[in-house]
């Protein structure tokens, strides 16, 4: 008989736990985790009000083109008695002109009267039309460009681009931009 045959093999359990190089990586990996989620954290955070500032500057480009878009397009200047009834600037005594005519603008006692004068007005803190500051819009700023330009089959002489820009607080630029088109005077059969 063999005295081997008779010994039981006890399994002794293995030592479960980690050892100080897992512990090292582990905290290594969860720690630029952490740092990469913190950090995505905080620049939403800190930009989480730029879609609100973005807003109010499309807003304001918006409210400005519609502003601009609703004055008159005339052959003639507002101020000429021909202006209702002319059908070609050759008809006025005093011809419309991008830019705005001497002395006026938009909050004056000669306050813009037609689309064309807008062209070139900008403006350093956004006021209403009557040159009241809009309370927390002081840091905002517009510009207005108005060119002719084709509108599909409607000539640049009949048709007019408005270029609205409005800059925030974050300083990204809102752009609007809508065309004018001339109406025809009426005319009796």
């Amino acid at each position: 008989m063999c005295i081997l045959g008779s010994i039981k093999r006890v399994d002794i359990p293995k030592q479960r736990g980690v050892s100080l190089v897992e512990l090292v990586m582990f905290i290594v990996i969860v720690s630029v985790a952490l740092v990469g989620t913190l950090q995505v954290m905080n620049h939403t955070t800190r930009s989480s009000a730029d879609p609100f500032v973005r807003k109010q500057a499309l807003a304001v480009a918006e409210s400005l083109l519609e502003e601009v878009a609703l004055m008159p397009f005339t052959f003639c200047d507002p101020d000429d008695s021909l202006a209702a009834t002319a059908t070609s600037a050759a008809e006025c005594t005093i011809v419309e002109s991008i830019g705005p005519e001497a002395g006026e603008t938009r909050f004056g006692a000669l306050p813009f009267d037609n689309v064309n004068d807008y062209h070139g007005f900008s403006m350093n803190g956004i006021s209403d039309i009557t040159n009241t500051p809009i309370t927390g819009l002081e840091s905002f700023n517009a510009t207005i460009t108005v060119v002719a330009a084709a509108l599909g089959g409607i000539p640049a002489t009949d048709s007019l681009l408005i270029t609205v820009t409005v800059t925030g607080l974050n300083a990204e630029p809102v752009v609007q931009q809508g065309y004018r088109t001339r109406f025809s005077p009426r005319t009796t059969p």
